[in-house]
């Protein structure tokens, strides 16, 4: 039976130039780039050259940019880093309560240290709410983070927008974008959007898993967040990864090549995916149609199926889907972005993320459809037994 992968805002796989590049790295030119002689100097070369790619993605600069373990670390730096330089001059955060637990539970720990955090509504899409952001920023807010994509129903909130009201209202507050399902499906370009601080992590954009950047804007101070042997421009220290570095550079260049081209395929498949489950009895779809979300997240809650249940029955099938975000997979606790949009317990219990690379094909849909009208009927009727 072939696996169909339609969990692709977990994980993805790794692009074959990502996978060769790596094993080069590892196999030929594995030298520390700390040390001084030639092996190291040519493992530092993979350093310079991902730096360089990246930065082009972004419209950035080089030095601009920081590599890190992935998404989660960069979430975690770019928030308590900006808020401990920024401490003297205010306590007041603001974000969404719809981001993701690298975000939120960040947030929790910074409200322990006695900052005080604002969590803006969102709407019934799952877009923050710009008149309560609005509201919520003072002149004592000293850091806004707000996620560009939802990774759990694709809403999109740009960070233009955001950047505005900041400017209009805290002009001196530092504006952090987790990055993380936005990068590689769209051109971002920090400058125009006056985004401080931006977080990607690698494994999103068929990369390898263990490796992320943080961007900070040049004038822009954070504290450092590993201490050691001075990497990095003394801010991450710690010995490069550059079998990763070497991968999220070509998983970067690869990606943004092919932008438009992947954008397009991947929202024919969105759109094709929404009709026809649209077509089936006692479905609900969050977020909004076409462009006006991401490209590659469809959520759809099975009223009277539970999320777990539904999964392993698509599991049988070869059918790889999400019952809410990769990283709290493990916990009890409901998807806190459609509890958020205000979604009623019987959503909230029934919701499956299918999430798409530039892979997938509208015959796996067609696959996909055939499992769900074999599936539900079974399943809700033993639900009601």
């Amino acid at each position: 039976m072939k696996r169909i992968y339609f969990d692709n805002s977990a994980t993805t796989s790794v692009y074959p130039e990502v996978r060769e590049i790596m094993m080069r790295t590892m196999t030929e030119d594995f030298g520390n780039p700390s040390s001084m002689h030639m092996a190291g100097v040519e493992a530092e070369k993979y350093l310079k050259d991902a730096k360089k790619v990246i930065a082009k993605t972004l419209h950035a600069k080089e030095k601009e940019i920081f590599f890190t373990s992935g998404g989660t670390e960069s979430n975690n730096w770019a928030l308590i880093g900006a808020a401990g330089a920024m401490k003297r001059s205010g306590n007041h955060i603001v974000t969404s309560a719809a981001e993701h637990p690298s975000v939120s539970e960040t947030m929790k720990y910074l409200e322990e240290q006695g900052f005080s955090v604002t969590y803006v509504g969102v709407d019934r899409n799952g877009m923050i709410d710009m008149e309560a952001l609005r509201e919520a920023l003072t002149p004592d807010t000293i850091l806004v983070s707000v996620m560009y994509v939802n990774n759990e129903v694709g809403a999109v909130n740009p960070p233009s927008g955001i950047r505005k009201l900041i400017d209009q209202n805290c002009p001196n507050a530092l504006f952090h974008v987790d990055a993380v399902q936005a990068y590689g499906k769209y051109d971002i370009h920090v400058g125009r959007d006056g985004i401080d601080l931006l977080s990607v992590s690698g494994h999103k954009i068929h990369g390898p898993k263990g490796i992320g950047f943080l961007y900070k804007k040049e004038n822009v101070r954070i504290l450092p967040y590993i201490r050691g042997g001075g990497q990095q421009d003394g801010m991450r220290s710690g010995t490069d990864n550059v079998p990763g570095i070497a991968g999220i550079g070509k998983a970067a260049e690869l990606s943004y090549l092919r932008l438009d081209r992947n954008r397009k395929h991947l929202y024919e498949i969105k759109e094709y995916l929404r009709e026809q489950l649209e077509s089936l009895e006692g479905v609900v779809l969050h977020g909004l149609p076409g462009e006006q979300s991401a490209p590659h997240i469809v959520n759809a809650s099975f009223t009277g199926v539970g999320s777990e249940v539904l999964l392993h029955a698509l599991e049988d099938y070869g059918i790889c889907v999400s019952a809410g975000s990769a990283c709290s997979t493990h916990k009890k606790t409901k998807s806190p972005t459609l509890t958020a949009m205000g979604c009623p317990q019987e959503e909230l219990d029934s919701m499956i993320r299918f999430s798409f690379c530039e892979e997938n094909t509208s015959e796996e849909i067609d696959i996909l459809m055939d499992a769900l009208k074999k599936l539900l009927p079974v399943l809700r009727r033993y639900r009601a037994h």
